[in-house]
């Protein structure tokens, strides 16, 4: 009995440990915003990122169905758009579409590089609202392919530039602008960057790309728009399967087709992934800074109390959101599949 009344005692304890953390677990002040006038010309931004969309900067696997003039028009606009950029920063353009941007600072010790990509991915222009490539600006906001992935960043690099440029502005340390060309394809543009660094001797201090972005209703609960930093990336692979049968006809098909074994398989796969959860400190971090401002009692007391609750969040996490529990392991998607063009 004294057992009992001890194992009861040490639950009573703990649930009130989980309550007290829940209850204190809310959000800290939010902190100053800066005094001060804007002093972008926003209007000059968004035309210019404007001018940007219209290019038709796609990418493809296959450079014959790339428009190479459309990126050749993007890359002589940027002069007209950035003048005091071109004005200041040493501009070399390297192998497959890759634009590099030099902007000396006071010292040469700890460089900054800026990263973002102008081309884009194809689209089905008959399943948009709008023209994709007008960049139709209606209501305070730019319609348009490469308004987020990522002619938006592009822009903001380099317009942010010319505005410190003009003011006279001299970076403390070097600062460079490194664009791609063929990101969404995994071209070799940001390979050649790389080369050029590493024989010029250059080790960067810091190196910004894409990352994050401000999202709303990513994370379960979490209704208030989040700014996520990204802090790493995961890896991809291609990987094609292929299934072949012997022929035959339809009246008499054996057991198991190579449609039906493929399915089989995607199903499996989809159904019992091989890639186990894992709960990363940093991705335990973000959940942690995130927790407070949950809307329901029963999120923050899971997602405040992860020294306890990890293994359910595991499994409770992708079924509520997606986005989340990709933070959890290596993904798998199926994406494009073709087969037989017959009857039969």
């Amino acid at each position: 009995m004294f057992v009992l009344w001890l194992i009861l005692a040490a639950l009573a304890v703990l649930v009130a440990v989980v309550l007290v953390r829940t209850v204190r677990f809310t959000p800290g002040p939010a902190p100053a915003v800066p005094a001060g006038e804007e002093t972008i010309d926003r209007d000059k931004a968004v035309e210019n990122l404007r001018t940007l969309v219209r290019c038709r900067t796609v990418s493809n696997t296959d450079r014959a169905l790339e428009d190479e003039a459309e990126f050749e028009k993007l890359i002589h606009t940027l002069p007209e758009l950035y003048p005091n950029v071109f004005k200041v920063c040493k501009f070399e353009r390297l192998e497959d579409r890759a634009l590099l941007f030099t902007w000396a600072g006071k010292a040469h010790t700890d460089p900054t590089v800026l990263m973002a990509h102008y081309d884009v991915v194809d689209v089905d222009e008959a399943g948009w609202k709008k023209p994709p490539f007008d960049a139709v600006l209606e209501d305070g906001v730019v319609w348009g392919r490469g308004t987020l992935d990522t002619k938006v960043t592009f822009n903001g690099v380099l317009t942010a530039a010319d505005k410190l440029i003009g003011e006279g502005y001299v970076p403390a340390q070097d600062i460079y602008f490194a664009f791609s060309g063929g990101e969404e394809v995994n071209g070799l543009g940001a390979v050649h960057i790389v080369d050029w660094f590493e024989a010029n001797h250059i080790t960067p201090a810091l190196v910004v790309d894409e990352g994050g972005a401000v999202v709303e209703d990513v994370f379960p609960g979490v209704k208030q728009p989040c700014g996520l930093i990204g802090i790493a990336e995961k890896g991809m692979m291609n990987v094609e399967y292929k299934v072949k049968s012997g022929g035959g006809h339809a009246s008499a098909p054996g057991r198991h087709t190579p449609i039906a074994r493929l399915a089989a398989f995607v199903t499996e796969v989809e159904t019992h992934s091989p890639f186990k959860k894992k709960l990363l400190p940093e991705v335990a971090a973000m959940f942690r800074t995130l927790a407070p401002y949950a809307s329901s009692f029963g999120l923050r007391l899971l997602l405040g109390n992860l020294w306890l609750f990890a293994p359910l969040l595991k499994l409770v996490l992708p079924a509520v959101s997606a986005q989340a529990g990709a933070m959890l392991r290596t993904t798998i998607a199926f994406t494009t599949q073709s087969g037989s063009d017959a009857y039969n």
